[in-house]
Parts: C-alpha cells; sequence; structure tokens
C-alpha cells in the first residue's frame, strides 16, 4: 500500500498558531492559569434572532438540500447588504455563498490558479493567504506592508512586484492581523496600478464593520465602476455577526468567476448548511443593534488597554483602526529578555507568564505577536500586567 501523500499537501507550512494555542490548553487541562489571547472569534454569542431563525427553520423542515451557490432568499440579502452598506449593484448570479469565507478564498484560487500564477500578498497576511495560493498550484509573492506604513503596502511596491505571471493581489481591510484599514486615497492609488496591469483585487473584507475611533471601512469595489469589474469580494458573517461556527461567507464579482466557483463547490460541499443559511438571512435582515454593540464593546476594550500595551518595555504597538488584533513590535522586548527571536520570547512568555499569544512569523512578520481583545477586559488587563512584569523581571 503506497501512503506517501500529495506534494501539494506536504508543501504546507504548519499552523504556528495551532501549535500555541494547543500548547495552551494543554496547560490548562493540567490545572495552570493560562490567559489565552490567539483567539480569532468574538466573545460574544450570536444574537438571538438569529439563533431563533435558524431554529425555525429546522421545526419548519428546512433540512434538505439547497443550490450549490446558496438559496435565492440570501443571495438577495446579501445583494441588499451590498446596496445599503456600499451602494454595489450585485445580481445573483454575481453572488456565491460559502461555508465561510474561507472557503470563498480557497475555491476562488481553485479557479482562478494555473501552476505558477503569482498571488501578490502584503505582509502581514492572515495565515492561510499563501497556503492556499500554493494549494492551487499558484505562487505566493510577500510583498513587506513596512511598520512606517502602518503595515500597508504601497502602489510603487505592488508595481515593483508585478510580473507577467501575476494573476491577483490580495487587500485585507481592515486587516488580520494588524487592524489597520487602507484609506480611500490608498485604494485608488492601488486600484490604478491593477488596473493598468489587469490584475484581479481580492478584497478581504470579513472585518468591514469591526471598525473603532471614527475610522470607516471603503471597499476598493466601489470606487469606481471598474474597480468593481477588477474585484472579487469576500466576506460573510462569522466576525460582524459573531457567527464563526456557522461557516457562511459569500464572494462577490465577475459573473464568469463566480460560475466556476458555483461548480466546483456542487463538487466539494454540495451547498452550505441549510439551517447556517436561514441565519445568516436573519443576520442580515433583522435587527443591527447587536452588531453595533458588540463593535462598541471591542472598541472600549481597545482604548482601555492600547496604552497599557505600548508602555511595555520594548513594546512598540500602532494603534489599529479595525478588527480585534493589537500587532506590537516586540523586537527590543525580547533582545531586553535576552531571547534569541521573537518566536523563543513567545514560548517563554507562555511557560514562565502563562500568557498565550501568537508569534508574528505565522502572518510574515517576524518581529511581531499578535495578541486578541476578543477577550474579556479582566483577562486583557491580567494578561498585560503578566507580560510587562515578565519583561521587567527578565530584562537584561
Amino acid at each position: 500500500m503506497n501512503l506517501s501523500l500529495a506534494k501539494r499537501v506536504s508543501a504546507l507550512t504548519p499552523s504556528t498558531t495551532l501549535a500555541i494555542t494547543a500548547k495552551a490548553k494543554e496547560m490548562k487541562a493540567q490545572g495552570i492559569d493560562v490567559i489565552g489571547l490567539g483567539a480569532g472569534e468574538p466573545d460574544f454569542n450570536t444574537p438571538q434572532h438569529i439563533i431563533q431563525a435558524a431554529y425555525e427553520s429546522l421545526i419548519e423542515g428546512q433540512t434538505k438540500y439547497t443550490p450549490s451557490g446558496g438559496t435565492a432568499q440570501l443571495k438577495e440579502a446579501v445583494i441588499n447588504k451590498f446596496k445599503q452598506d456600499q451602494n454595489l449593484t450585485y445580481k445573483p448570479s454575481e453572488i456565491i455563498v460559502t461555508s465561510g469565507a474561507k472557503h470563498a478564498l480557497y475555491t476562488l484560487f481553485q479557479v482562478l490558479l494555473n501552476e505558477g500564477d503569482e498571488v501578490i500578498i502584503p505582509t502581514p497576511y492572515w495565515v492561510s493567504y499563501p497556503e492556499q495560493v500554493k494549494l492551487a498550484g499558484g505562487t505566493p509573492v510577500i510583498v513587506e506592508g513596512r511598520q512606517e506604513n502602518s503595515y500597508k503596502i504601497t502602489p510603487e511596491q505592488l508595481s515593483e512586484s508585478i510580473t507577467d505571471k501575476t494573476k491577483a493581489v490580495i487587500i485585507n481591510s481592515p486587516s488580520n492581523p494588524t487592524g489597520m484599514i487602507y484609506s480611500s486615497e490608498e485604494l485608488k492609488a492601488i486600484g490604478q496600478v491593477c488596473l493598468e496591469k489587469n490584475i484581479l483585487i481580492v478584497s478581504d473584507e470579513i472585518y468591514e464593520k469591526l471598525v473603532y475611533d471614527g475610522n470607516s471601512h471603503t471597499s476598493i469595489a466601489e470606487l469606481s465602476e471598474e474597480l468593481k469589474e477588477q474585484t472579487i469580494i469576500i466576506n460573510g458573517v462569522s466576525k460582524s455577526h459573531s457567527m464563526t461556527g456557522w461557516r457562511i461567507g459569500y464572494a462577490a464579482g465577475n459573473e464568469t468567476i463566480i460560475k466556476a466557483m458555483t461548480n466546483l463547490a456542487s463538487h466539494s460541499t454540495s451547498n452550505p448548511t441549510t439551517t447556517s443559511q436561514y441565519g445568516a438571512v436573519a443576520a442580515y435582515m433583522g435587527d443591527q443593534q447587536p452588531v453595533e454593540d458588540m463593535r462598541k464593546s471591542f472598541e472600549d476594550r481597545l482604548n482601555i488597554v492600547f496604552d497599557k500595551l505600548n508602555n511595555i518595555p520594548g513594546f512598540d504597538c500602532i494603534k489599529p483602526q479595525g478588527a480585534f488584533y493589537l500587532f506590537p513590535n516586540v523586537k527590543e522586548a525580547a533582545r531586553l529578555t535576552g531571547f534569541e527571536n521573537v518566536d523563543i520570547f513567545v514560548q517563554a512568555l507562555l511557560e514562565e507568564a502563562k500568557v498565550a499569544v501568537i508569534p508574528g512569523s505565522g502572518f510574515g512578520s517576524e518581529d511581531n505577536i499578535r495578541l486578541s481583545y476578543a477577550t474579556s477586559l479582566d483577562s486583557m488587563e491580567q494578561a498585560i500586567e503578566r507580560i510587562h512584569e515578565f519583561v521587567v523581571k527578565n530584562s537584561q
């Protein structure tokens, strides 16, 4: 029996996030008081009216297959959302509902990329972008979003990175892990490069509703009709409505691409979970106050803990504008405490200070760590106190 694995799987990079999370869980199981700041999901339950809508769909017998690209009702809810939020107009044939936004991205790259096609991925990046591109036979081209530019790439960097093999660029705004937002002016300049070079824009907008301190989210697709035609928007209800486990995402854009994605989905997932689709309709068509309440809670937490984090010796953090992550540069803190690199610093934080954070190396930024404030304010403040004490105690 030949048990050798496919090369595409063997080439995947193990998740540093999962490794740290697994270690933290193991310590907790041993009764150790570990504070975990690795969460990539809101610490709120799904709003009650969404749960009720899903429950009623089950009682009414809505438990069968749906169309592979999502129900007509949910597509209309998504179309209404685009019209209301960004004044964007889409047809149902330009929408596919998927089993989470991650699956939308995965399916997009599968239908878009041929062997050797390049996708430009700014750092810091969400951990799955490069891996999904590689799984589709593509080549990730990593472009550094520098700290002095708030971890965002410039039009000049983008232009210099484009080759005759470039198929697409990924823009994630607000960003995981930095929380940074591209302004309308920045998006226009980046979009102009994409139009001139004829490369697809993949706009990951999953954190669009979580913006703070007067900042606002702009979709690059809303800036002009030309940019809309050049863009595939990726979004979902996971972060905005605290529905991570429901697994409902979607893509919107070019009809030919969406049709290909739908055909592929019909051979992989058959359809997004029926009950979850009814919940997602309620999420978009029902009361939006829970979305605002959650956003305000995250904003309050951010404004309470940000200065405390930045006061830790060797920590240098730009205040995030959205999402629910802090992404400080801790290279100096690692040096002060005598650790060779940030990954080792993170391990020591877990083992000695009993605080679990995610090393930035998993996001393409070796000098940073990611902390999630999608956890209680009390836990966040305790964790920052522990980190502060750890750095002061171990400074040489």
